[in-house]
């Protein structure tokens, strides 16, 4: 049996797995990601990446959860189960632990999606009550916290009591003129564990006490004073009960641990699964890796796939396919062209899959699952040269041979190279066919031309080169499926300094049918290349094409968008034409309603007068539901203008006066109202001015008032009662002409005069169905709403 592993470090998985664990942040997830295997079972590899693109997708969405300073608690815990007192530093890291726990939880509940990925998470289990407890009670690896139980508060208490009063007997010593004198320098010190001053050695039976200890020149001895030696055997008392009660609390601490234990490690290794998952997410988003297709047939079809070892603004993708329509592919090339990178490739890309990670390549890539792939490759380009000679290349080819089945992958580098051209060509193709006949999926290199008119005259084999560009004398690193791929020996060699007479006579040394097949080569490679520059000039064609469609689409667009724009000015054109004819019809109306009034006409000419608001109203109805197109119309003045004619100022939409013609930049002034202005004369229209009647002013007035737009709301705060009932009449007449029924009349609370001159009013009109005064949110007493006819 074939040592797996020794394949894989050729292919240099290894390196893939290092940078991997790199990226976990977990000392466990990245032993785990340095231990990942290839899996031969496709249920278990469509799992694994099933796992990855869940990561992937969440991350992208969400963001990446957060593992903090996680760390392997499962030995401590199992202590803690079987009774013993954990470490203040052992309780830090289950509380870190916890912490992660929850924050996992956390990240996991913004969002409800359910995804192979649940099982894990649902694995890890926030203790909150526990966390809780151990955060308040441990401060660091060397403190509890006062709060972890009020017997330790109140102990602690205690000892800063008495650490305090005992300073202070000390001060008093350090500073009194008694002792000053004996003391090396007025300072409180401490040696074990007890209050001490400093005190000259010569002076020593001036200051009664205990002596602790002794300076390193033996100048200074430290005395406790007799006045504080209870005191300090207090504090040593109280010290004792608090090693005791700290001693208690980690116990029952740990006691709590372990009866989490198993909950404890259970989530542990799930946060480092999720943690190691995660890593590979990340892996594919620094790798802009996407998620293969997998098989069982053997079947690989990379498209666009890059080499993750090598720089990515260095490296050139290759396309490569093998087991679709051919088991077997021989590459073929000049050196440094990047048939062993492709190799490595199609190896390396089938084992990251295996173990879950998803490959830099483009959508609707696919690989298969193999049992194995074994590979022989040695060259300078590996991190640890492999041997070259042909008898250590013998020795694993004989390997693989003996243990290849028809769920391997096998890839050769310069295969049968090392000995006789001729006897390792033959040799190379009895490999290919044993391979094969076996079930193997090969690929191989060389650079033997029997290999290559095998590859043409055998059904299941294809053959494939690493393009050269022979002017530059540089490999452009395309893999080319189909072509057989030249040395280009003679060439190179000419090109690099080569006498033109040598490379001559090494061309005459050539047999004729290396002859006919090196042109035959040449003939394919001169097609191939007619064929990439007619392929090329119709993509050149199809992106002018597609070019030119857009641009069409987008002038469409536009002319859509104007033609919509000189509808939507028509339109508005058309309004307001109806809102002149409706100001117009309204102006004439009220003029015989005023002449009605005036007369005190009969209640037959009222009635005419109904009948003929009716009738108008109906017109104004039918002439703004009908479909109006105005087009863009030049209007000509029917005469020149003269000083004082009237016009209409059409952006305004108001009546002016003119005061002076038009001027050296073509505008006229205009009076309109109290604002003179100057524009451009193009802009206003002649007003014939009709007879003067004997009621003309009462008509201006009333004219100028209808052309007002109407509203559901008249304001009549400020006014007097007479005011007001006119001002009333104007709107409901106005209101009975647009056909509003619903009116809102604004009064005001006050003294309520106001209020009953207009309720007085609206009982005298007939048009008034009914009124009320408003209610809450509506003005209450201040407002009254009418109801029309």
């Amino acid at each position: 049996m074939t040592d797996l592993k020794k394949h894989y470090k050729v292919l240099e998985l290894d390196r893939v797995l290092n940078r991997l664990a790199e990226i976990s942040g977990n000392a466990d997830s990245a032993e785990l990601a340095r231990s990942l295997t290839p899996s031969g079972d496709i249920n278990e590899v469509r799992r694994l990446l099933a796992q990855t693109d869940c990561a992937y997708v969440l991350t992208g969405r969400y963001g990446a959860p957060s593992f903090g300073s996680m760390s392997n608690i499962k030995s401590a815990v199992v202590r803690a189960q079987a009774g013993a007192s954990l470490s203040l530093r052992e309780l830090l890291d289950i509380t870190e632990n916890l912490r992660v726990y929850r924050s996992l939880s956390e990240w996991k509940s913004r969002f409800s999606d359910e995804g192979v990925l649940d099982g894990i998470f649902e694995g890890v289990v926030p203790m909150r009550q526990l966390e809780n407890k151990l955060s308040s009670a441990v401060v660091s690896e060397d403190e509890l916290s006062d709060t972890a139980s009020p017997t330790l508060a109140d102990i602690r208490r205690k000892i800063r009591s008495a650490e305090n009063s005992v300073r202070e007997k000390l001060d008093k010593i350090i500073h009194s003129s008694q002792y000053q004198k004996y003391l090396q320098e007025p300072v409180v010190t401490i040696r074990s564990d007890r209050f001490v001053v400093p005190v000259k050695l010569e002076c020593r039976g001036n200051v009664p006490g205990l002596v602790h200890d002794t300076s390193s020149s033996g100048a200074t001895v430290f005395i406790e004073p007799m006045t504080v030696v209870e005191a300090n055997n207090d504090i040593r008392v109280l010290r004792s009960k608090e090693a005791a009660e700290i001693d208690r609390i980690i116990a029952e601490l740990s006691a709590d641990v372990g009866q989490h234990a198993q909950m404890l490690s259970i989530s542990y290794d799930c946060a480092v699964e999720l943690c190691l998952i995660f890593a590979k997410a990340k892996l594919a988003f620094d790798m802009k890796a996407t998620m293969p297709l997998i098989n069982s047939e053997g079947r690989i079809k990379l498209i666009n796939a890059r080499h993750p070892l090598i720089d990515a603004k260095k490296v050139v993708p290759v396309t490569v396919e093998l087991g679709t329509y051919f088991d077997t592919i021989v590459i073929t090339g000049p050196n440094t062209g990047g048939k062993t990178v492709t190799l490595k490739t199609i190896g390396l890309l089938t084992l990251m899959a295996e173990c879950g990670l998803m490959l830099p390549v483009s959508d609707s890539s696919e690989v298969a699952v193999f049992e194995q792939v074994m590979a022989d490759i040695g060259d300078e380009q590996s991190i640890e040269q492999s041997l070259s000679t042909f008898s250590s290349h013998m020795v694993n080819l004989v390997d693989i041979l003996e243990c290849a089945g028809d769920r391997s992958l096998v890839l050769v580098d310069e295969l049968g190279a090392g000995t006789d051209p001729v006897e390792g060509a033959a040799l190379a193709k009895a490999i290919i066919e044993t391979l094969r006949s076996k079930g193997c999926k090969v690929a191989a290199t060389t650079h033997y031309a029997e290999l290559k008119a095998y590859a043409i005259d055998s059904v299941g084999i294809e053959n494939a080169s690493c393009e050269f560009d022979v002017k530059s004398l540089r490999p452009t690193y395309r893999l080319l499926i189909g072509v057989p791929g030249r040395s280009n020996a003679f060439a190179i060699s000419e090109r690099l300094g080569l006498s033109h007479e040598i490379v001559n006579n090494a061309k005459l040394m050539l047999s004729t049918e290396d002859k006919k097949f090196e042109g035959v080569v040449r003939s394919l490679e001169q097609a191939r290349k007619a064929a990439d520059d007619e392929r090329n000039e119709v993509a050149r064609l199809k992106a002018e094409l597609a070019s030119a469609h857009a641009d069409a689409k987008k002038r469409f667009a536009q002319t859509e968008a104007e033609h919509n724009k000189i509808i939507e000015r028509a339109q508005l054109d058309a309004k307001r034409i109806i809102d002149r004819a409706n100001s117009l019809s309204s102006s004439m109306l009220n003029e015989i309603e005023e002449l009605v009034k005036q007369a005190n006409k009969s209640k037959n000419i009222n009635e005419i007068a109904r009948a003929a608001r009716a009738a108008v109203k109906s017109g104004n109805k039918k002439l703004e539901k009908s479909d109006i197109d105005v087009g863009e119309v030049k209007y000509e003045l029917p005469r020149p203008l003269k000083v004082g004619d009237t016009v209409l100022v059409t952006d305004a939409n108001r009546n002016g006066e003119v005061v002076s013609l038009q001027d050296k930049s073509g505008n006229i002034t205009v009076r309109v109202g109290a604002l003179t202005m100057k524009i451009a004369q193009s802009s206003v229209r002649l007003v014939e001015q009709p007879e003067k009647k004997a009621a003309s002013t009462a008509r201006r007035n009333v004219t100028s008032r209808v052309e007002r737009s109407v509203t559901r709301e008249l304001d009549l705060r400020g006014l007097m009662s007479d005011e007001a009932v006119i001002e009333l009449d104007r709107f409901i007449d106005e209101s009975l002409l647009s056909g509003i029924q619903t009116l809102t009349v604004i009064h005001g609370k006050g003294t309520g005069a106001l209020r009953k001159a207009v309720h007085a009013r609206l009982k005298q009109l007939k048009a008034v169905k009914s009124y009320r005064l408003g209610l809450f949110g509506e003005g209450e007493d201040g407002v009254t709403i009418v109801e029309l006819m």
